[in-house]
């Protein structure tokens, strides 16, 4: 069971309140919490990652267990303590403007 927590305006158009509970086949990476994430919400296919090169959009970024995950290899696995539940993925909206 891997916790995701969402920004605003993604929980928005999943429809969704709260975080996302997702349960991935597999070794648990970035990957394939991504791909079991818009298996569940496909109206979120795109909105992550660039359907063409599946990389992460450029403004949102990726926490778990205060580390920054958004630049680890997508194949990278996951902090045991997101693994097990204890501990949530974050995808955070980041901020741009002046």
């Amino acid at each position: 069971m891997i916790r995701v927590v969402l920004p605003t305006h993604l929980r928005t158009l999943a429809r969704v309140s709260g975080e996302v509970v997702l349960d991935v086949d597999g070794p648990a990476t970035l990957a394939a919490v991504l791909d079991a994430l818009e298996l569940r919400h496909p109206v979120l296919q795109g909105t992550i990652r660039d359907p063409a090169t599946r990389r992460r959009r450029p403004l949102l970024r990726f926490y778990a267990c205060e580390q920054d995950l958004s630049h680890q290899p997508l194949d990278a696995p996951l902090p045991e303590s997101v693994v097990t539940g204890r501990e949530p993925l974050l995808v955070v909206g980041a901020m741009a403007g002046g």
